[in-house]
C-alpha cells in the first residue's frame, strides 16, 4: 500500500486546493503517473503516484484545501478495474429509488453521502462539481444544456436562479436618514463567485505592496518610428535565422537592462534596514492567463541576445497558458516589465511585483500629432510608466531611468551597441 501525500513544493507553500482528480477509485495507476492536479498560490502542480497499483481511496475531494504532507489518496497493489467501495458505486449502477422517510437523526447523517453518491453518477466538469458543492446543489437535479449530458459551470450557476420568492436586498434606514441596501443572497441580479486560491493570493500581495512601499509613478512617451522601421527591415531575415519573430519585448528588455546598469538602485530591494543592490538582471515578464497575472522570469537577460530573449519569453508564455509554469520559472526576478498595450491600455500605473523596487509599464502604440523639429507630424507614440519604491529610488534616478529607456528605444542602433 502506498499513500499519496501533498509534496513539498516550495518553502513558502504550505497548502493547496485539489483542482482535479484525473483518476477515480478503482482505476489502475502506473508508477509515476499523474493522478491529481493541485492548485497552489503560485502554480498548479501535478501529483504522481510513487507506486503502481489500484487507486482504492480518495481522501480529499475537488475544491478541498489540503496541507503539505497530508495523505489525500491510497494506492494498493492490484491490476485495476477493482470495484469501488460501497459508498462510491460505479457510474453504470442503476439509480436507487427515492429513499423512504427516515428518523431525523439518521437522515442528517446520511444526507451528505447520498448527495455525493448522486453527484458521482453525473458526468460533470471539475469546476461544475466544485461550484455545486459550494452551493449545496445535487448535480443529478440539474438539467444540462450539453446534448451529451455533461454538466458545466453555466448549468450549475443557472440552476435555481429564478425561485418563486427570490430574496431581495432589504433597505436599511440608518439613524442619519440615508437608505443603505444590505447585500442579498445570489439572485438573477447578482452572481456570487468564490475567488480562486490564485486570485486571493494576487489580491493579497498587491495590497501588501501598496501598504508596505512608498510607491510613486513617473511617465514618459516614446516615438516608436525608428524601432518599427528597424523591426520591419530585419523581420524576414530574423525569422529565417532564428525561427521566431522579432517583437518589441526583446528591445524593451535590452533597454531595461542597460538602464538598470546605469541606475542600479532601480535594480535593488529593501530588506529590513538594508538595501540589497542586485548584480544580476533577471527580468520578469508579466503574462496574463485565465486565472490571473503571472510573472515568469527571463534569467540573466544581460547575457542573452535578441533571439534568445524572444524564444525565452515565448516558451514562458506558452507554459503559463498551459499551466505548466514551475516555481523556478517565477522566483527571484529583480525587475518586471508589463505590457498593458496588448489589451488596448493607453496609460496606467502598474503596481510593483513583490519586493522589487520598480516595474515598467508599456502601453498601446497610437498615431498622434507631435512636434518634430518645429513641425507637427503624425508619429506612432507609446506612453511608458515606471512605478518605483520612493524609499530607495529618488526622482532623479526614476526619471533618468525612464529617459534612458526612451532614448534607447528611439535610437535602436545605440541599443544594439549596448548589447
Amino acid at each position: 500500500m502506498a499513500e499519496i501525500k501533498v509534496p513539498e513544493l516550495a518553502e513558502s507553500i504550505t497548502e493547496g486546493t485539489i483542482a482535479q482528480w484525473v483518476k477515480k477509485v478503482g482505476d489502475r495507476v502506473e508508477k509515476g503517473e499523474f493522478i491529481v492536479e493541485l492548485e497552489t498560490d503560485k502554480v498548479n502542480a501535478e501529483i504522481i503516484s510513487e507506486e503502481a497499483g489500484v487507486l482504492t481511496q480518495i481522501l480529499a475531494e475537488e475544491g478541498d484545501t489540503v496541507l503539505v504532507g497530508q495523505v489525500i489518496a491510497v494506492v494498493e497493489a492490484g491490476e485495476g478495474a477493482a470495484p469501488a467501495p460501497a459508498a462510491e458505486p460505479k457510474a453504470e449502477a442503476t439509480p436507487a429509488p427515492a429513499a423512504a422517510p427516515a428518523p431525523a437523526a439518521a437522515q442528517t447523517t446520511a444526507a451528505p453521502v447520498v448527495e455525493e453518491t448522486s453527484n458521482e453518477r453525473v458526468v460533470a466538469s471539475p469546476a461544475a462539481r466544485k461550484l455545486a458543492r459550494e452551493k449545496g446543489i445535487d448535480l443529478s437535479a440539474i438539467s444540462p444544456v450539453d446534448p451529451q449530458g455533461r454538466v458545466r459551470v453555466q448549468d450549475v450557476a443557472a440552476h435555481g436562479t429564478a425561485p418563486a420568492a427570490a430574496p431581495v436586498a432589504a433597505p436599511v434606514v440608518t439613524s442619519n436618514g440615508p437608505v443603505i441596501f444590505a447585500p442579498a443572497a445570489e439572485t438573477d441580479r447578482v452572481t456570487i463567485e468564490k475567488m480562486s486560491r490564485r486570485r486571493q493570493t494576487i489580491a493579497k500581495r498587491l495590497l501588501e505592496v501598496k501598504q508596505s512601499t512608498a510607491m510613486l509613478t513617473t511617465f514618459n512617451e516614446i516615438d516608436m518610428t525608428n524601432i518599427m522601421a528597424l523591426r520591419k527591415r530585419k523581420q524576414e531575415q530574423f525569422v529565417k535565422d532564428n525561427d521566431i519573430k522579432l517583437g518589441f519585448m526583446s528591445f524593451f528588455t535590452k533597454a531595461v537592462v542597460a538602464a538598470l546598469k546605469k541606475y542600479p538602485y532601480v535594480n535593488a530591494q529593501i530588506s529590513g534596514d538594508e538595501i540589497h543592490l542586485n548584480n544580476f538582471f533577471d527580468i520578469g515578464i508579466a503574462v496574463s492567463t485565465e486565472e490571473g497575472l503571472v510573472v515568469p522570469v527571463v534569467r540573466d537577460a544581460n547575457s542573452k541576445n535578441f533571439a534568445e530573449i524572444e524564444k525565452n519569453i515565448a516558451e514562458l508564455a506558452a507554459k503559463a497558458r498551459d499551466k505548466k509554469l514551475g516555481l523556478n520559472d517565477m522566483a527571484g526576478g529583480s525587475f518586471t516589465i508589463t505590457n498593458g498595450g496588448v489589451f488596448g491600455s493607453l496609460m496606467s500605473t502598474p503596481i510593483m511585483n513583490g519586493t522589487q523596487a520598480g516595474i515598467l509599464g508599456m502601453h498601446s502604440i497610437v498615431n498622434r500629432p507631435v512636434a518634430v523639429n518645429g513641425e507637427v507630424q503624425i508619429r506612432p507614440m507609446m506612453y511608458v510608466a515606471l512605478s518605483y519604491d520612493h524609499r530607495i529610488i529618488d526622482g532623479k534616478d526614476s526619471v533618468g531611468f525612464l529617459k534612458t529607456v526612451k532614448e534607447l528605444i528611439e535610437n535602436p542602433e545605440d541599443l544594439l551597441l549596448n548589447s
